[in-house]
């Protein structure tokens, strides 16, 4: 798992609670996922989310906790490419939420799924 991303924890991203708010975090994943899948198929900004499975998690973040956002291809279709997702906490290296499918489908001018033409993991 590569973390290519941080955030910084600041109270208008917290919940009721005073913990990190679970939706501001998908947000933050949603775009790194697409930023990272984007890379993977060349650059390509014509790709849309499909699915996101079950959403676990462990752990919660709080202010002024900064966090690291982790992406990693699992395979690629002929239109689509599906990642996995780990957010943890920089300092203590703790679990906050785990992804095992985010995918994401290549799409042409009409909005229809298309060949990306990709295979492989782009460093």
């Amino acid at each position: 798992m590569k973390f290519y991303s941080r955030k910084w924890i600041r109270p208008a991203d917290l919940n009721a609670h005073g913990n990190l708010f679970g939706g501001q975090l998908l947000q933050w994943i949603d775009e790194e996922a697409a930023i990272f899948a984007m890379c993977q198929l060349n650059n390509n900004p014509h790709i849309v989310t499909k699915f996101i499975s079950e959403i676990d998690f462990k752990a919660s973040a709080k202010p002024r906790d900064i966090i690291e956002l982790g992406m990693d291809v699992v395979e690629f279709g002929t239109s689509s490419i599906t990642l996995c997702c780990e957010v943890r906490n920089k300092v203590t290296k703790d679990t906050i939420i785990t992804i095992d499918r985010i995918v994401f489908v290549a799409i042409d001018a009409e909005g229809r799924p298309m060949p990306h033409g990709c295979k492989k993991v782009i460093p």
